[in-house]
């Protein structure tokens, strides 16, 4: 492993686990991955990344820091309410873990740009809490056969998918058209709990984490289903769609 005692010491309490090791901090610090949301999956998946010692990270999130947003957006402090996510995000993961390099892009991901973000990172975490987002970035990752980890909290239930494209279905299999308005409220109009984003948050970098270690089993072709209120755990199987207009040739035909 590259780097110095302090390093050592930073990673001593994964450096002894049999599946990281001086070979598998080697594999996280050449590790890139790309955050999309800095909110309340953001949050923690950002915290736990920088902690482990991945190598580059990038933030993309236009939004600025409300109120609102402070029972489970765990980066910011009520003195920063009004700045720019991606900005305060880059500024605090950087001192967690100096080591790392971050970027941070202030900007919505769209359709013209996603390309060219995506295609520097290794690995995507889909923290976002939208359906137009969401399908950008399975297109993109698709396309660019990356694996995308998704998350989504709603109430006292969180869900998480592991994508890998060739390998299993994406989240347009999963989700083929984009659900009617209404049909799926947000945490803005039904609430979550401030507590949940965390946890699902937390998953997604772990499993981040174990694609750049080469360990363990991932959370793929299978929509993990959370909800701590009734102590449930759920894996629901999703068929790989045949007619998918992201991962199947017949759809696209």
């Amino acid at each position: 492993m590259s780097g110095n005692c302090e390093n050592e010491g930073r990673y001593s309490r994964q450096l002894i686990l049999p599946a990281v090791g001086t070979v598998g901090q080697e594999k996280l610090r050449l590790g890139k991955v790309l955050v999309v949301g800095a909110g309340g999956l953001g949050s923690p998946a950002l915290q736990y990344l920088a902690a482990a010692g991945v190598g580059r990270i990038g933030i993309v999130d236009s939004d600025f820091i409300e109120l609102s947003n402070l029972n489970r957006q765990t980066l910011y402090s009520s003195d920063e309410v009004g700045r720019l996510k991606a900005q305060i995000a880059a500024h605090r993961i950087k001192a967690l873990n100096p080591d790392c390099e971050v970027l941070a892009f202030s900007t919505r991901l769209t359709a013209e740009n996603a390309a060219r973000i995506v295609k520097d990172y290794e690995i995507v975490i889909d923290g976002s809490d939208n359906f137009a987002t969401r399908y950008i970035l399975n297109d993109t990752c698709v396309e660019q056969e990356k694996p995308l980890i998704y998350g989504a909290v709603y109430q006292f239930e969180g869900q998480l998918m592991v994508i890998k494209p060739g390998e299993g279905p994406c989240f347009r299999c999963l989700f083929a058209e984009e659900p009617p308005p209404g049909e799926i409220p947000s945490c803005r109009e039904n609430g979550v709990i401030g507590f949940l984003p965390g946890l699902v948050g937390t998953w997604q970098a772990a499993e981040a984490i174990k694609l750049l270690l080469g360990a363990g089993e991932l959370a793929g072709g299978e929509l993990m289903v959370i909800d701590p209120l009734e102590r449930s755990f759920r894996k629901v199987k999703v068929p790989r769609n045949k007619k998918c207009l992201a991962c199947s040739a017949g759809g696209k035909s």
